[in-house]
């Protein structure tokens, strides 16, 4: 049974990326120490730009032996790698070439190809980097995700037969808006991570935030970020103020710098 999981408020947006590059920076520590790797999946947007930012500075920089990591996608568009809207693009200018992250451990999902291509691609890159056998499901260090104010997470969005997906590791996904053909991770795949690492900020996900982690009598959903519910790894919500107005218990206040 998954624990219920671990949430954070921060004052803002700015003092949320520097808590979630704290916790990053300890899983990804803590993976090194016991494995001599690292393997995390990235996620796309505003907030993971701002943590990419704090991680590449000189202050944060040197606390990880960044050769040791081996960087993955959650979700990706179907899109040159080049394109505005690659996920890769975004991660390769913010993080990876000022990080000087060996092309080698940067494993990219291919959103140039069809997405059942690029989908079948990518779940072999992940079982050769993992070496997961057959019926098993491979397992990452840290899972970093955002959501929208649909309630979506990677690209697995409301009313998608990716949700329902219970075997394959990547499938295609589809967008209601914005570029509409996806590939994304599955619901499997997360929930085996050891850390799965959720990043909300924003007045407009506060009603879907309050129905995800307060669930009343009468509301919508399962929205797909509900279904985020690790097997045996730790879940972590790191909110700004406005993402957690409409909560009625903060667990956690991070107005100031704080050790994960």
């Amino acid at each position: 049974m998954s624990q219920a999981p671990d949430i954070h408020i921060c004052p803002d947006s700015q003092k949320l990326a520097r808590a979630a590059a704290e916790r990053f920076l300890n899983v990804g520590r803590q993976a090194i120490a016991e494995r001599n790797r690292f393997l995390v999946a990235l996620s796309g947007g505003s907030t993971p730009k701002s943590l990419y930012s704090i991680l590449t500075s000189e202050e944060y920089a040197p606390q990880l032996d960044w050769s040791k990591g081996h960087f993955l996608f959650g979700d990706e568009r179907n899109v040159p790698p080049t394109h505005a809207d690659s996920n890769f693009a975004m991660a390769d200018a913010m993080f990876f070439r000022p990080l000087h992250i060996s092309p080698t451990h940067i494993h990219r999902i291919h959103g140039e190809d069809s997405p059942d291509t690029a989908a079948v691609q990518y779940e072999d890159t992940l079982r050769r980097l993992t070496a997961t056998g057959t019926g098993q499901w491979p397992q990452l260090d840290l899972v970093l995700l955002g959501m929208g104010d649909d309630g979506h997470t990677a690209s697995l969005f409301p009313g998608t037969t990716a949700l329902a997906e219970q075997t394959r590791w990547v499938v295609p996904g589809t967008s209601p808006q914005g570029t509409r053909a996806r590939m994304t991770l599955t619901l499997g795949v997360i929930n085996h991570a050891s850390v799965i690492l959720f990043l909300v900020t924003g007045l407009n996900k506060a009603t879907v935030v309050r129905r995800i982690l307060e669930p009343r009598l009468g509301d919508p959903g399962p929205y797909p970020a509900a279904l985020v519910r690790p097997e045996t790894g730790r879940l972590f919500w790191y909110l700004d103020r406005a993402a957690a107005s409409e909560l009625t218990a903060a667990t956690h206040d991070l107005s100031s710098r704080e050790a994960p």
